[in-house]
C-alpha cells in the first residue's frame, strides 16, 4: 500500500471500492431509465447535484466533521464545480443517447487525456509505455465505436470522449486542491457550488413527472451521493494507484443493467474494444504508481 495512506487496509479499501463502482453504475442505469420517462438532462443534473448535496452535508454533521469542509479557496473550489458541473453534462448526455455498457467504457477513455495533458500543460516526459497506452485505448474505442461498420451513435461517441477530456482535466483540479483541502471539502463544495449551476437552467426545462418518475430521480441522485463518499471512504484505507482497477467493475454492472433492465446485449465490438480500454488504462496506473514511488524515494535521498 502508499505510504500517503495513514490506515492502510487493502481488503477494505477493495469492498468500499466496489460498493462505489455498483452505486455509480446504479446511478447511470437510473439516468437512462428517468431520461426514457421524459427527464430533461438539466432537471438530472439539478436533482443529482442538490440532493446528493444534502446526503453529503447530513453525513458530515452526523459524523462531527463539518469543520473539515472549511476552506480558503473557494475561487478553486467555484473552478473545479463549474469543470464538474460541465463533464458531467457530457458523461450523462453519453449515458442516455449510447448503450449503457459502451457508454461506460468509453467514458474510461479518461486517463489517456490525463496523459496527454499532463504534456501539454506541465511539459511532463511521457515514456513509450504510456504512448502506447493511450494509443492502444483509442485503438479500442475505434473497435466498440465500428467506425464505417455497424457504428454505434457517433454523436454519444463525441460526448462520451468529451466527458472523459474533462474528467481527466477535473483529475488535475483536484490534485491541485488535494495539496491545502480535505476530501471532505472537496466532495462538498462540489455539490454545494454546482448545484446552484445547475438551477439556472431549471426553469427552461423542467417538467411534470409522475410519482414514480420522481422517485427514479431520487434514487439517482442518492445513488450518486453514496456513490461520492464510498469513493472519498475509499481512499482512507488504499492508494488510488493501487484500488483503481476496482473502479473498471462498473463495466460489469453495466453489462448487467443494460441486458436485465434494457434488454440490450453487449455487442462484439465491445468484447473485442473494452479489453484494450481496460487494460492500457491499468497500464497507465502502473506506470503513474511506479513513477510516484521512484519521486517519493529520490526526495527521500535528498
Amino acid at each position: 500500500m502508499d505510504g500517503s495512506v495513514a490506515n492502510p487496509q487493502p481488503f477494505k479499501a477493495i469492498a468500499i471500492r466496489i460498493a462505489a463502482a455498483f452505486a455509480i453504475s446504479t446511478m447511470a442505469m437510473l439516468i437512462k431509465v428517468a431520461g426514457e420517462r421524459g427527464v430533461h438532462l438539466a432537471e438530472l443534473l439539478f436533482w443529482r447535484q442538490a440532493i446528493a448535496s444534502v446526503l453529503v452535508a447530513g453525513f458530515l454533521i452526523a459524523a462531527g466533521r463539518i469543520a473539515t469542509v472549511k476552506t480558503k479557496r473557494f475561487s478553486a473550489h467555484f473552478r473545479r464545480a463549474f469543470v464538474g458541473l460541465v463533464s458531467m453534462c457530457f458523461l450523462y448526455g453519453t449515458v442516455l443517447i449510447l448503450p449503457l455498457a459502451e457508454a461506460t467504457a468509453i467514458n474510461f477513455t479518461a486517463p489517456f487525456f490525463a496523459v496527454m495533458l499532463s504534456v501539454i500543460l506541465f511539459k511532463e516526459q511521457v515514456g513509450k509505455y504510456r504512448w502506447g497506452a493511450v494509443f492502444f485505448g483509442f485503438m479500442g474505442v475505434l473497435v466498440i465505436t465500428q467506425p464505417g461498420g455497424n457504428a454505434i451513435n457517433p454523436m454519444g461517441v463525441a460526448t462520451g470522449l468529451i466527458g472523459a477530456f474533462f474528467v481527466a482535466l477535473i483529475s488535475y483540479q483536484v490534485q491541485d486542491l488535494n495539496k491545502t483541502e480535505s476530501p471532505w471539502s472537496i466532495v462538498f463544495w462540489f455539490g454545494v457550488l454546482s448545484a446552484p449551476m445547475a438551477a439556472f437552467a431549471l426553469p427552461f426545462f423542467a417538467s411534470h413527472h409522475d410519482p414514480t418518475t420522481w422517485m427514479i430521480i431520487i434514487a439517482m441522485a442518492v445513488s450518486g451521493g453514496i456513490a461520492q463518499l464510498l469513493l472519498t471512504a475509499s481512499l482512507r484505507f488504499g492508494s488510488a494507484a493501487t484500488i483503481i482497477i476496482i473502479d473498471y467493475t462498473s463495466l460489469l454492472w453495466a453489462v448487467g443493467y443494460g441486458w436485465g433492465v434494457f434488454d440490450k446485449a453487449p455487442t462484439s465490438g465491445l468484447w473485442l474494444g473494452a479489453p484494450l480500454i481496460l487494460g492500457a488504462g491499468l497500464l497507465i496506473a502502473r506506470r503513474e504508481a511506479l513513477l510516484a514511488r521512484d519521486k517519493r524515494r529520490s526526495a527521500a535521498q535528498a
